[in-house]
């Protein structure tokens, strides 16, 4: 519903000009504007404070009086209304003048309840996305509240596409086998570059991913290669490695494992030729010098290990994955600090494992043979393997790394 210029089509433009196009009246018209969007009747006293010399002017020429000399001035709407009538300059009052002076005017609340059911059509793709994949529905409401979509998007028919959009690629994760990011756009999306770094597009679809995926919080190039892999979109395959040790099953890994030396598996490798055998029990460390040590140690008689390198790469979970899915028990140790409990839980939630050394007990009889050890610091996390670790480590408040108990590490691995 608007107050459109039909409304002022009886409006003497030039003498209304005259009468309140003053620019000391612009206050006036712009309050009887504002009433009229908010449905508000042009009645009543409307008052500016502190007004200029040129606004006191201009309403003494409107009032055919002296305003007064005080802090404000003051003119009653329906008396201007009056006025306007009785001239003949707007025979329909003030109402149609200012839709003259100013343009159509719209009721903000009706204005406002549009906007907001143009909101709610625009959220439907993502809402039958949520009810088609279960993972997604708690990501799905986040999005509704968090702001993420409207900051985005801006309009309502922008977000409906941005939706629509991210819905459509969504749909399709994980890909399986994994597949080029840019390809994976092209075919779905149209264009090789729809889910290039910085897009609304790829901010949404990748906040998804990660709510599929499980892929922990992060930032960085590298940090977004990895979170798309997770969902096999290869941006880069080559850059995403893993470090293993007497991991057999292709002939280059044979080959490493008879010398009983590390090989750096690459996700390219991974993705196209993945180990045809899986060792009975694999086992899995945090830190590059555990494998190291184990390595100089045993050579080619070495039980199977990993090594994630920090936080689980794509080309670690792809590894681990297959492991599993082909019949491999996974045992897992890492450091006993807040940063080593969250890469540990980032990679129980996407690849079961059961600890190896790495729980309460552990932490202990570590803490207790150890003569002293770096302090723990920064934000606790949680242990969903062991919910008394995280309590453990709080009550010590010492870090154990993998280092200082290599040898009761090594001992599992001869």
């Amino acid at each position: 519903m608007e107050l459109t210029p039909a409304a002022a089509a009886t409006v003497d433009g030039v003498r209304l000009r005259r009468l309140l196009g003053d620019p000391g009246l612009d206050w006036l018209v712009d309050r009887a504007r504002r009433r009229l969007e908010r449905g508000q009747p042009l009645t009543g006293p409307v008052s500016l404070s502190a007004p200029d010399a040129d606004q006191r002017a201009a309403a003494e020429r409107l009032l055919g009086r002296v305003p007064g000399t005080g802090r404000s001035v003051s003119v009653r709407l329906d008396a201007v209304d009056g006025l306007l009538r009785r001239s003949g300059i707007s025979p329909e009052g003030l109402a149609a003048a200012v839709v003259a002076l100013t343009g159509p005017v719209e009721l903000l609340g009706l204005a406002r309840a549009e906007e907001q059911r143009a909101w709610q059509q625009a959220y439907v793709p993502l809402d039958a996305l949520a009810d088609e994949v279960p993972a997604l529905q708690s990501w799905a409401g986040r999005l509704r509240s968090d702001g993420l979509v409207r900051r985005l998007a801006g309009t309502p028919t922008a977000a409906a596409d941005l939706l629509g959009r991210a819905a459509t690629a969504l749909r399709a994760l994980p890909a399986q086998p994994p597949v080029s990011l840019p390809a994976f756009s092209s075919q779905l999306l149209g264009s090789a570059h729809a889910l290039d770094d910085g897009t609304p597009l790829s901010t949404l679809t990748l906040s998804g991913v990660r709510a599929l995926t499980g892929f922990p919080d992060g930032s960085g190039a590298q940090w977004r290669r990895e979170a798309w892999a997770s969902a096999g979109l290869l941006r880069d395959a080559l850059s995403s490695t893993v470090l293993t040790l007497n991991l057999p099953g292709t002939p280059a890994l044979d080959w490493m494992a008879d010398a009983g030396e590390p090989a750096v598996l690459t996700l390219r490798q991974l993705t196209r030729y993945p180990p045809r055998s899986a060792p009975p029990t694999v086992r899995i460390c945090e830190n590059p010098a555990v494998l190291a040590a184990a390595a100089d140690s045993y050579g080619a008689d070495c039980a199977p290990l990993v090594c994630l390198q920090g936080q689980p790469s794509a080309a670690a979970v792809a590894l681990l994955r297959h492991l599993h899915t082909h019949g491999s028990s996974l045992r897992y140790h890492g450091d006993f600090d807040w940063g080593g409990l969250r890469i540990a839980a980032a990679l129980l939630s996407r690849v079961p494992w059961s600890s190896w050394r790495y729980t309460t007990a552990d932490y202990r009889a570590a803490v207790r043979t150890l003569p002293s050890g770096p302090l723990l610091t920064g934000a606790r996390s949680d242990a969903p393997w062991d919910p008394d670790l995280p309590g453990a480590l709080a009550d010590a408040g010492v870090r154990v790394e993998e280092e200082a108990v290599l040898n009761d590490l090594l001992s599992d691995l001869r």
